[in-house]
This record gives structure tokens, C-alpha cells and sequence, in this order.
């Protein structure tokens, strides 16, 4: 099982359990899914597994309202307010801390579980771990702080490598702490800077291969 795979699995298991506090206040109850884009198969499947074991089943005992943004992350305040208006008792925000923050400001009452790969707490949505806000749980590995280690792996793998491309989504709230996990390791660049050494390398006659790293760059 991928770590994907797990966060979803225990986001869930996470909503089965805010979902059971609730669910004897509605004859079918009705939960809420917010999603930066339109979730894969295994991500949706790994939702229905955490509530089935919990006993709930979708088409049976349970409806869900799914609503994407289809990458448009202007839109997830609108779509978090249809949820509330749809009167569902828990909203499962997933795939990044956006579709939670936007559950968050639309609504204090209803349960809110997060699942994606940040840290909750450096993103605003809960206290901390320990203590979570009153309406808001979930589940997260936090993966930004693998990436300095991905990078140490990325050297021992490719020592010639001298320069390596980092792609974050600004709107995704991770970039900076993506960027930031490089620490002393890398010297980030900017995203005009970037455009300037690509042309340069683009105009060399000749580029020197296998060259050791010395210290790198992350260009983003």
C-alpha cells in the first residue's frame, strides 16, 4: 500500500468515525466531499473502504455529494458553502490543506476531516496534533519534510546531476515549506531566473557532462 493510499484509507476511517457521532440525527446520512480535482480511483475507493468498515455503504446507508473544483482553487469556497447548504453532517476535505481551510471558514458546527500529505498545523487548520479544533480532525503524513532526504537520495543516484527542477503549486499553500525543506542543501532560484539559465543553457555550444554536484540548485 502506497503512503497515498494509506492517508486516504485513514481519512476514512477518520470520517467513518466523525460520521458514527452524527449519523443517528439523519435516517440516511449525508457527507460532504471536497476536492482541489476530481479524486482518483484509488483515492475514492480507499474513502469507501474506511466507511464500509465502519458499516456504512454508499447507495445503502449513505449518500455522498462530491464536489471538485477541477483545479480551480477559486472555487472551493463556493462548493464548501453548497455543502453546508446541502445540510451534510461530516465534510471530508482532501488532497491538500485548501479544501479544509475552505470547509473551516464555511462552517463551525458541521465535522470536518482533512486527508493530504502537509502538516495541519504550520497550515492553519488545527491547534496542534494533540488538539485538534473543535470541529476539525484528520489524517496526514507530512511529506514536505521527506524532500530534503529525497534530494540527498536524488545525489547518490544521479552524482552528476547539477541542476534539478522542483514544480509546486503556489495555490497549493506547500510551495514555501517545499522549497524552505532544502535548507543550506540547495540554492533556490526564481522562477525569471530560471528563464534566463534555461536560455543560456539553450545557447552553449557545449555543456559538460557528469559533473560532479558541489552544492546544486532547485529551480522553481
Amino acid at each position: 500500500m502506497t503512503r497515498r493510499e494509506c492517508i486516504t484509507l485513514a481519512g476514512g476511517a477518520a470520517l467513518a468515525l466523525s460520521l458514527s457521532a452524527r449519523a443517528q440525527r439523519a435516517a440516511v446520512p449525508v457527507i460532504g466531499l471536497l476536492t482541489v480535482a476530481n479524486p482518483p480511483e484509488w483515492a475514492t475507493n480507499g474513502i469507501r473502504v474506511g466507511l464500509a468498515e465502519a458499516g456504512y455503504v454508499e447507495g445503502r446507508n449513505l449518500i455522498i455529494i462530491a464536489r471538485s473544483a477541477e483545479g480551480q482553487f477559486s472555487r472551493l469556497r463556493a462548493l464548501a458553502a453548497d455543502l453546508v447548504g446541502n445540510e451534510v453532517v461530516v465534510i471530508l476535505a482532501a488532497g491538500s490543506p485548501v479544501p479544509a481551510r475552505a470547509s473551516k471558514e464555511a462552517t463551525a458546527k458541521i465535522p470536518i476531516v482533512f486527508a493530504y500529505g502537509g502538516d495541519p498545523v504550520a497550515d492553519g487548520l488545527i491547534d496542534s496534533l494533540n488538539r485538534p479544533a473543535a470541529n476539525i480532525t484528520g489524517a496526514t503524513f507530512i511529506g514536505t519534510a521527506l524532500l530534503a532526504k529525497r534530494m540527498e537520495l536524488l545525489r547518490e543516484i544521479v552524482p552528476w546531476a547539477i541542476d534539478v527542477a522542483l514544480l509546486v503549486n503556489t495555490n497549493g499553500t506547500l510551495a514555501e515549506r517545499q522549497i524552505g525543506c532544502q535548507g543550506g542543501r540547495t540554492r533556490v532560484a526564481s522562477t525569471s531566473s530560471c528563464h534566463r539559465y534555461q536560455e543560456r543553457r539553450r545557447n552553449r555550444h557545449s555543456v559538460r557532462e557528469h559533473e560532479p554536484v558541489k552544492g546544486g540548485r532547485v529551480c522553481c
